[in-house]
């Protein structure tokens, strides 16, 4: 079987959602080595990383289950396998990062953002989700999970935190801006909504040194009205739906879901990164 730096792999890109030669190119370079490459240890894949990446991509874009993998995959257990390694590893986090900062060289920023744009959007939880992590959202009229999300200018996640849906967005902030500030220590503004006034501003500039800056709607408008900096994020909770295992929670663990949207992203980012680039862009 081929290990982890295999570029022809045994089965033929038959799905829409499958890494294209180009995709592959672009992340290729991207994928976190393995131990076993850098002689630290452990065992090479049975599989070679495209085809288990091609899996997971199949599985969050099309919102099936893991028993449902189609025959031409790896088996489904060898595919979650490899989801839980990553997850619990950080790895997929260490991948969607470098992605992040690739997009954002192609479009002639710096690697890591100096802004954020902070949101939530609360989802309706299926069965599977424990009552202990899923919760009411009076405002929504939601039964299910929350998600906490920080993106960049370009709408590009930085920070993911799934709560159960009846934790406020001020008190899920916390510990996301602090995480956010630990881990990106260039961020200085981010701009949120309504929903974050408050104390939340105030301990932001003195414990974290970072302004939250609130984007407000005006009384004089009526109907749907973009709002500046605030449609980014807006877009960026969209983009997460158009991933049919996203629509809803399925998962267990808070972390697995926070693991999907990235995987979400994941996939936005490597096409982003495989189309042509327009002349007189970097």
């Amino acid at each position: 079987m081929y290990g982890n730096a295999a570029d022809h792999p045994d089965r033929q890109r038959r799905y829409p959602s499958d890494l294209t030669d180009a995709e592959w190119a672009a992340v290729r370079p991207l994928l976190p080595v393995p131990a076993w490459l850098e002689g630290r240890g452990g065992q090479p894949e049975g599989y070679c990383h495209r085809q288990l990446l091609d899996a997971i991509r199949y599985l969050v874009a099309g919102g099936i289950s893991w028993r449902s993998m189609p025959a031409d995959f790896p088996n489904w257990a060898r595919v979650y396998a490899f989801f839980r390694r990553w997850r619990q590893n950080g790895l997929v986090t260490e991948f969607h990062d470098r992605l992040r900062g690739r997009v954002r060289e192609r479009e002639g920023r710096e690697a890591e953002p100096t802004a954020g744009i902070i949101d939530a959007q609360s989802v309706k939880a299926a069965a599977s989700v424990p009552s202990a992590s899923r919760g009411y959202d009076g405002g929504k009229q939601i039964n299910g999970r929350k998600r906490h999300i920080v993106t960049d200018s370009l709408g590009l996640l930085m920070m993911v935190t799934v709560t159960a849906a009846n934790i406020g967005d001020r008190e899920a902030a916390t510990g996301l801006l602090a995480r956010l500030r630990d881990l990106h220590r260039d961020i200085r503004l981010v701009w949120a909504d309504g929903g974050y006034t408050g104390a939340l501003v105030g301990w932001a500039r003195e414990t974290l040194d970072l302004a939250v800056t609130i984007v407000k709607r005006t009384d004089d408008r009526a109907g749907f009205v973009v709002l500046p900096r605030r449609w980014v994020v807006e877009r960026t909770l969209s983009w997460l739906m158009h991933s049919r295992r996203l629509a809803r929670d399925y998962e267990t663990l808070p972390a697995t879901s926070e693991a999907m949207i990235q995987w979400s992203m994941i996939t936005r980012m490597s096409r982003r990164l495989a189309r042509p680039q327009v002349r007189g862009r970097r």
